[in-house]
């Protein structure tokens, strides 16, 4: 009985561990402002398709992706990255790969 306990107590802990990794993934959707016009990212659904090195090459921990892309010599544009990123797995997926399909005035 004894036994029993002390499993369910590390099958409780790891399984709140578990939901309080996944509770704190960054904001459900991201709004990124363009001049063709806003894209609303739905980041929670993302999520659910890919890992998050897909997006976050150097961890989330780095901050926002304009905070290098766009900034640093050796980094390339946020605008470039975005696009070919997306394009690549909207092409896979079927999303959206026409301007206005993500981007909205």
């Amino acid at each position: 009985m004894k036994k029993m306990l002390v499993l369910l107590a590390i099958a409780a802990f790891v399984a709140s561990t578990a939901l309080v990794a996944v509770a704190d993934n960054g904001p459900t959707t991201i709004k990124l402002e363009a001049r063709m016009g806003t894209v609303t990212f739905p980041h929670a659904k993302h999520q659910a398709l890919t890992d998050c090195k897909t997006c976050h090459h150097a961890g989330v921990e780095a901050g926002a992706c304009r905070s290098c892309h766009g900034v640093k010599a050796d980094a390339p544009k946020a605008k470039k990255v975005f696009h070919k990123l997306c394009k690549s797995c909207h092409k896979k997926q079927n999303g959206p790969t026409k301007c206005k399909g993500c981007h909205v005035k």
